[in-house]
């Protein structure tokens, strides 16, 4: 008659709850987070030392940019810094500024303005094509001066968002879009703001969550079930 050893029953009993809390982290980690929310909305860009576009930390208001600065603007859908689009075309401050002269008191800034493609649009209006201006302002102006400047109409909302550039787009500002809409181009680095749509995007369990939950369910009456039987 074989012996049986005293520890195997709660050794095999630990493997298994050892590979059920493996399966639940895995299960946690795998849904990951809900796409983010994307929205309709005029990003500001700023020129980096190396040529490179860099995503403004300060409001084109309260921004002070300095003779011979390349910043841009561009309109499109997206999440946030992270997702955004940038401007396009040439942002050379030689060139869009080349029949500005420079004069005492003032500062000039080159300006990159897109106004996105029609996939960004909101319904019924079409973007004009991205252009640049060069603005000379006083020198102690602001981006929000500079913009000013060159492209009127601007509007602005009551939290002192940039909503349009030379009036587009004629309505809304930074609003909320449909993943329809978007196309999908979200920032997922985000917890979603339910915007809806069906998959799970609207903050609650995916399919796949509640599946992996299940099988951890089952894993565990088995591990119970063994180590009762052990015991019997």
């Amino acid at each position: 008659m074989s012996r049986r050893h005293p520890g195997r029953g709660r050794l095999t009993v630990a493997a298994l709850l050892t590979t059920v809390l493996t399966l639940f982290v895995g299960t946690l980690l795998a849904a990951g987070p809900a796409h983010a929310a994307d929205y309709r909305y005029w990003s500001f860009w700023q020129q980096g030392k190396d040529g490179a576009w860099v995503y403004a930390t300060q409001g084109p208001s309260i921004a002070r940019p300095d003779d011979g600065d390349v910043e841009g603007f561009r309109f499109a859908v997206s999440a946030n810094s992270g997702s955004a689009e940038k401007p396009r075309g040439a942002a050379d401050f030689g060139a869009i500024c080349a029949d500005t002269p420079a004069e005492d008191g003032h500062k000039r800034i080159a300006l990159v303005i897109d106004f996105g493609t029609p996939g960004d649009a909101p319904g019924g209006e079409r973007p004009p094509k991205p252009r640049t201006a060069c603005a000379s302002v006083d020198s102690g102006g602001t981006s929000a001066d500079a913009l000013a400047a060159v492209a009127k109409p601007l509007r602005y909302n009551s939290s002192a968002l940039l909503c349009a550039i030379s009036g587009y787009p004629k309505q809304g500002c930074g609003e909320q879009v449909s993943g329809k809409e978007s196309g999908g181009k979200g920032d997922t680095s985000e917890s979603a703001q339910g915007n809806g749509d069906s998959g799970g995007d609207d903050g609650g369990p995916s399919v796949g969550l509640l599946a992996g939950i299940a099988a951890i369910v089952a894993l565990g009456a088995a591990a119970v079930w063994q180590a009762r039987r052990r015991r019997g």
